[in-house]
């Protein structure tokens, strides 16, 4: 999808591409995926269950379905499908069922929900690629399903780790991811 806008009295067009990621806790995803150049935004939200606008509290029930996923609206001329995916591949232990750090459940699950049939053919690659590599010491469990409808998240969880640098979860568990990716990725963070 091609994107004009105006800046500055300059008229710019962009390749605006949606990414579905699911990695955990979806405070975790935004919070790094907000931070990178061509990113133009990260919404937390819900994906892949059975229940119409479901709660946190429905998905957390571990009943809906869902997954908390994270939907990255990004340039495509700035950052591709497949960089979005090397990220995303080094900020989440793809190789944990249903489980990120102390979170557990099917929400929690690792999952690519594709928008094409070219994000599906990366992702399946970018997943092989990996396997041959032999980086993780355990199979890959990421899930590769098609997008469904994304529910938006309740506005308390956007943009959490900014609202809430000191609360506990964000000081002892984003925080510290958050850290480790800025400085693997620095010169790819929005100054």
């Amino acid at each position: 999808m091609l994107l004009v806008t105006e800046s500055s009295r300059k008229l710019e067009i962009m390749s605006v591409e949606l990414a579905t990621l699911g990695g955990g806790c979806f405070w975790c995803v935004e919070a790094v995926f907000n931070q990178l150049v061509g990113v133009e935004s990260a919404i937390s939200g819900y994906m892949g269950g059975h229940v119409d606008n479901p709660t946190y509290e429905q998905v957390c029930a571990k009943t809906t379905g869902h997954a908390e996923v994270v939907n990255v609206s990004f340039d495509s001329d700035v950052i591709s499908f497949e960089e979005i995916l090397n990220i995303f591949f080094t900020t989440h232990d793809p190789t944990t069922l249903n489980r990120q750090v102390n979170d557990r459940g099917p929400q929690y699950r690792s999952g690519v929900w594709y928008h094409s049939d070219e994000q599906r053919r990366v992702a399946e690659a970018t997943i092989a690629r990996l396997k041959a590599e032999g980086l993780y010491p355990n199979p890959i469990v990421t899930e590769v399903t098609p997008a469904s409808t994304f529910w938006v998240a309740e506005d308390y969880h956007q943009d959490y780790f900014v609202n809430n640098p000191r609360a506990g979860y964000c000081a002892y568990v984003i925080a510290p991811k958050v850290a480790k990716f800025r400085k693997q990725y620095f010169e790819r963070l929005k100054r």
